[in-house]
């Protein structure tokens, strides 16, 4: 059975990662935009970070692109951004796509093993988020209504 362990992700500045050295971590892995009516939600994904990363919970935000053209910096920008407006401190991935031929494999997987709406396995808009649990299986999937300070308790069971 796959896992995040079968991955590996580019950081923002290029440095691979192996998922599988995120094995016994909770991750919330979510595909940012830094021009979205979502984008807000970095606030609460930070302290989201602050508030469970000492127990052993991460988030990777994944900019990406697909949705409106709402990411159109670079990774130096897209950082510069974050860091600057919301605080970010939580690992930044480089930019991505999560649909179409050129997806990420990590992100095809997640939205095989965490359906949406109705069955779907495409992320409609940015800031939908997947929660990973220590085991590294795809655990719930959330839309980009769902805002942080709501899946707080599903991480504090995970935890």
């Amino acid at each position: 059975m796959t896992t995040i362990a079968d991955f590996t992700v580019a950081t923002n500045r290029g440095d691979a990662i192996d998922l599988k050295d995120k094995l016994g971590t909770v991750l919330l892995v979510v595909n940012t935009a830094s021009k979205c009516g979502f984008t807000p939600q970095y606030d609460g994904l930070e302290k989201l970070y602050q508030t469970y990363k000492d127990r052993g919970f991460e988030v990777l935000g994944f900019p990406c692109n697909q949705f409106g053209g709402q990411e159109p910096g670079n990774a130096d920008e897209i950082a510069e951004f974050c860091k600057v407006n919301f605080g970010v401190t939580f690992p930044l991935m480089a930019k991505v796509d999560v649909n179409g031929a050129s997806a990420s494999p990590l992100f095809d997987w997640m939205k095989t093993s965490a359906k949406g709406l109705m069955g779907s396995t495409s992320i409609k808009w940015n800031f939908t988020k997947f929660l990973v649990g220590r085991d590294g299986k795809v655990v719930r999937r959330y839309g980009p209504t769902d805002t942080p300070d709501r899946i707080a308790s599903d991480i504090e069971k995970l935890l």
